[in-house]
């Protein structure tokens, strides 16, 4: 059987392909990530993705599209609470419905490698959604080797972003003026 393996990006896929390499893990990697933007951004980032795809060797499913006005407009604030709780609950769940859907065993997030993310609510949200679909979490915290992901990715020339993605967060980085000049270029 074979693992989805949800990606927000190329440098952040780069650890956690290598672990799961090393165990001999069979897995396919997943674009679903409607919560980058702009959507040049969105663009790069899928991009650097099948770069880092391509070094392993792994197949990179693509599905979605950026949905800035979905983020802008906060009408998910009285669902979810807060930006964060929507954008996992919303890609663990179509990662974890694609992964059942198309007859994958299991499946896991790259987000699991960023010390800058909230772990345990990625953790609760992927088990919620594994309960759901029938299909199993293999946890993994790839904390460890964040750094090292960081330095694999520089290593094979992936562009390494700012900021996690959304569009708040792209005004909350100190980067923000840098960043937006990238994309004049």
């Amino acid at each position: 059987m074979t693992m989805l393996l949800h990606a927000c990006c190329g440098p952040c896929s780069m650890y956690p392909q290598s672990v799961l390499q090393y165990e001999g893990t069979v897995y396919d990697m997943f674009w679903f990530n409607p919560n980058i933007h702009p959507e040049f951004e969105w663009n790069r980032r899928l991009e650097n993705l099948q770069m880092a795809a391509d070094h392993y060797g792994v197949k990179l499913i693509r599905e979605g599209r950026c949905l800035e006005d979905y983020w802008l407009s906060k009408d998910y604030l009285e669902e979810y609470g807060s930006r964060c709780a929507m954008c996992y609950d919303l890609r663990m769940d179509y990662t974890a419905r694609y992964a059942a859907e198309h007859g994958y065993d299991s499946f896991t997030t790259t987000l699991l490698v960023s010390p800058y993310q909230q772990h345990e609510a990625i953790v609760e949200t992927c088990e919620k959604k594994s309960l759901q679909y029938g299909v199993k979490f293999r946890y993994y915290d790839f904390r460890e080797g964040f750094r090292k992901g960081q330095n694999m990715a520089r290593d094979i020339g992936l562009y390494r972003q700012k900021y996690c993605g959304c569009i708040f967060s792209l005004e909350e980085s100190e980067f923000r003026d840098k960043i937006l000049k990238s994309f004049e270029s």
